[in-house]
């Protein structure tokens, strides 16, 4: 008897011979939208200068055929795959899948834009490429759950990789048994710290990035005939026993479910550009002030409530979440945020740094606030939150939402998440070709070529 496929195995197999009759409607416009949302963080981040290592990458680049955002020369694939998944990440705008704790688009849609535009591919083939890259990237993430970031690996990184290389590679055409094997190269590309939480330096905004430049280095080693292990993920020494210490982990527990489950629909839109485990307290503190008619000065204490992942990347160590010392580390601080959204009525692109993160009003209100772990029942499938609010008159209000805006089941609107497209490309954007960009990703599967992602090189 034959040896059941590996979980590799049958990924190759969905990802080699998925067609446009197996997608769904609503799976198909669940994949242009994430594409316009990324590529709308992308240009807020090259428009208002986030992240510029990442553009500055392409002044020693070689030139080729793909775009890079905010980068007038054509890059090659890997190198633009690098520079776009860097910079669609820096602002902490772009969407999570909760099941797994892991950005998704940010890694998918560099890999695979980039290879569409190196292999001629028509916007039907991209649209089934991200699509075989996000269902991949989930299913690796889910069966983890948090236990990536409880061991202190970001999940981004470590499940995206194999989502790009599945993506770039339907891109190039691998049979089944070559795409085997680039998965497996790609296993002993996948990493990616969380130390960052330290120091509020930046090297999370660079896990998509270079997990979307190794999926290109993996795919092009397995077509020149490198190999790598079949049994990748679920081997005794693969992914999830070096990371997690499982053993025990079933192939068929990440592919049964293939071409009937389409994880793209889970995959949760961002409303503020900070880390998804701010989202619920915040929005559960607008409610409450919405309703009973508080501002900064009539609070006490806010104790924010998360499950331990949350806590762990944004309200613990209380003290150093309390005074973030770089922007790019108060997006991981509830109690930054929460003030700040006190104190000026708004979270956005602008709150993320100075003048708030010095301001003196916003820190001493950010020093009234605790947390408290929080067990609920829809996390991991949601990214649940809540805040205990103490006013100064006495009042002790109280708010948990189990499913936080933009996911599945507190969905944003399709209109909400143009408008935020629209919003964050105006920084870098003029109309008319705003305009037309997202016209082209919306219409994705019937564009004849990537010739209107060139206006992205007009990002910066």
């Amino acid at each position: 008897m034959s040896a059941p496929p590996t979980a590799a195995e049958g990924f190759a197999r969905f990802a080699c011979t998925l067609a446009p009759a197996d997608v769904p409607a609503a799976v198909s416009e669940a994949v242009s939208l994430h594409l316009l949302d990324v590529l709308g963080c992308g240009l807020a981040a090259a428009g208002s200068g986030a992240a510029p290592y990442a553009r500055a990458l392409a002044s020693d680049a070689e030139p080729g055929a793909a775009t890079a955002l905010g980068v007038a020369q054509p890059l090659a694939p890997a190198t633009a795959a690098l520079v776009n998944g860097i910079t669609c990440h820096a602002l902490d705008f772009d969407d999570t899948h909760p099941g797994s704790i892991a950005h998704v688009s940010a890694v998918i849609a560099p890999a695979a834009l980039a290879a569409a535009e190196a292999v001629g591919a028509d916007g039907a083939q991209l649209a089934l490429a991200l699509l075989v890259g996000n269902e991949v990237t989930c299913r690796i993430g889910r069966v983890a759950g948090d236990a990536f970031h409880l061991r202190g690996f970001h999940p981004t990184a470590i499940c995206g990789v194999f989502g790009a290389t599945a993506a770039v590679a339907r891109l190039h055409r691998l049979d089944e048994r070559a795409l085997v094997h680039a998965l497996g190269i790609a296993g002993s590309m996948a990493g990616g710290l969380m130390a960052y939480l330290s120091d509020g330096s930046e090297t999370k905004r660079v896990h998509p990035g270079w997990m979307a430049h190794a999926a290109h280095v993996a795919v092009a080693l397995a077509r020149h005939g490198a190999s790598g292990p079949a049994a990748v993920l679920e081997d005794r020494s693969g992914v999830y026993a070096a990371f997690i210490g499982r053993a025990d982990v079933d192939p068929r527990e990440l592919t049964a479910d293939l071409w009937t489950v389409w994880e793209t629909l889970g995959i949760a839109f961002k409303p503020y550009p900070a880390c998804h485990f701010v989202h619920a307290p915040l929005d559960a503190l607008v409610q409450l002030a919405a309703e009973h008619g508080f501002g900064a000065d009539d609070v006490e204490r806010i104790v924010v409530c998360s499950p331990q992942a949350g806590i762990e990347l944004v309200a613990d160590p209380i003290e150093r979440k309390r005074r973030p010392a770089t922007p790019y580390e108060s997006k991981f601080s509830a109690p930054f945020a929460l003030a700040a959204w006190l104190r000026t009525g708004r979270v956005d692109v602008t709150t993320f740094g100075e003048p708030l993160l010095s301001d003196p009003a916003v820190l001493e209100l950010a020093a009234r606030v605790d947390w408290e772990r929080r067990d609920y029942e829809t996390f991991p499938a949601s990214l649940p939150g809540g805040v205990r609010v103490a006013l100064r008159d006495g009042t002790q209000l109280e708010r948990h939402l189990p499913h936080q805006r933009g996911g599945a089941q507190n969905p944003m609107a399709a209109a909400d998440v143009r408008a935020k497209f629209r919003a964050n490309a105006a920084l870098a954007l003029a109309e008319p070709r705003l305009a037309e960009l997202e016209r082209a990703v919306l219409e994705l599967a019937s564009l004849p070529d990537m010739g209107a992602f060139r206006v992205l090189a007009g990002g910066a």
